[in-house]
C-alpha cells in the first residue's frame, strides 16, 4: 500500500519526456547554426574527397576510348599499331645502315689520304725533294798528297751503299744524292751534278748504320779500292743522320702517266 504521498497522478511523465526531446533538437539545429571547429573541418574533408572522386571517375571515362570499341575493331587498330612500328624499325635499320657506310666511306677515306700522304713523304725523300733524318753513317774521304782518287772510287762508294738500304744521301752539305745524280772528274776534284767538289769528300747517309758500314768494308770493296788509288775512308755510326740539301723537283720529259690509273 502506498501512501497518499507517494503516489504520482496520470500523465506527469509525459511533460518530461517531451522536454527532453525538444532539448536534443535544440542542440542539433544550434550545432548546424554554430557549428563547432572539428565540425567544419570534418565538414570540408568529406566535400573535397566527394570531389576528388567525381574528378578521378570522369578522367577515367574520358580517357579510355577504347572502352566501348568492338573486338574486330580493337583487333584492326592493334594491327596498325604493330605495322607503324615495323615500318619505324625499318626506317631505323637504314638510318644505321646510311650511317654506317658514311662512316666506312669516311674511314676508308681518312686511311687513303693517310697512305697517299705517307707515300708522298717516302717518294720525296727518294726524289731529293723534303730534307730527312734518321740514323746511318758518315762517311769522310780523304785524299794522300799528291794523290787524286778517280772519280770511279767514289761512285763505288754511292753504289755500295745503295745496294746496303741507303735511303737518303748527301755530299759536302751541297749535293743531294739521287738515283739521276750525276759524277764527273774535274779539275783538283769532282763534279757532282755540276757542281765542283773538293777533298775531303764526306757522304753523310741515312739508313741502318751496321749494314751500311759493313758494306764499305768488306774485302775488295769501296774502302780497299781508295786505299790503292792513295785515299782513306773513315766511317762514324750515328744515332741521327741529318739530310739538310734538297733538290727542285723535276717533271718527266718522256714519260706519261697511264691512262685510268
Amino acid at each position: 500500500m502506498t501512501s497518499a504521498g507517494s503516489q504520482r497522478p496520470p500523465g506527469q511523465d509525459a511533460p518530461q519526456d517531451e522536454h527532453a526531446s525538444g532539448g536534443a533538437w535544440d542542440r542539433i539545429w544550434h550545432a548546424i547554426r554554430r557549428p563547432s571547429r572539428g565540425q567544419f573541418v570534418a565538414a570540408v574533408l568529406l566535400a573535397a574527397l566527394a570531389f576528388a572522386a567525381v574528378t578521378q571517375v570522369r578522367l577515367t571515362g574520358g580517357n579510355d576510348k577504347y572502352a566501348g570499341m568492338r573486338q574486330a575493331d580493337l583487333v584492326q587498330v592493334l594491327n596498325g599499331l604493330s605495322t607503324t612500328a615495323r615500318r619505324a624499325e625499318a626506317d631505323l635499320t637504314r638510318a644505321e645502315q646510311t650511317r654506317n657506310s658514311l662512316r666506312d666511306r669516311s674511314q676508308r677515306r681518312t686511311a687513303a689520304l693517310q697512305q697517299a700522304r705517307t707515300e708522298l713523304a717516302g717518294l720525296g725523300i727518294l726524289a731529293g725533294t723534303t730534307p730527312a733524318t734518321g740514323p746511318g753513317i758518315e762517311v769522310t774521304v780523304t785524299e794522300k798528297p799528291g794523290r787524286h782518287l778517280k772519280v770511279t772510287d767514289l761512285l763505288d762508294g754511292i753504289e755500295e751503299l745503295r745496294d746496303a738500304g741507303a735511303e737518303a744521301m748527301q755530299l759536302n752539305d751541297r749535293v743531294r744524292v739521287i738515283a739521276q745524280t750525276a759524277f764527273a772528274d774535274a779539275q783538283g776534284g769532282l763534279a757532282v751534278d755540276g757542281r765542283v767538289l773538293k777533298p775531303p769528300y764526306t757522304i753523310d747517309v741515312i739508313g741502318n748504320p751496321g749494314t751500311l758500314s759493313r758494306a764499305l768494308s768488306f774485302p775488295g770493296g769501296f774502302t780497299d779500292g781508295v786505299h790503292y788509288d792513295g785515299g782513306a775512308v773513315s766511317v762514324r755510326r750515328l744515332a741521327t743522320v741529318q739530310i739538310t740539301v734538297t733538290r727542285a723537283p723535276v717533271s718527266p720529259k718522256y714519260a706519261h702517266i697511264v691512262g685510268g690509273r
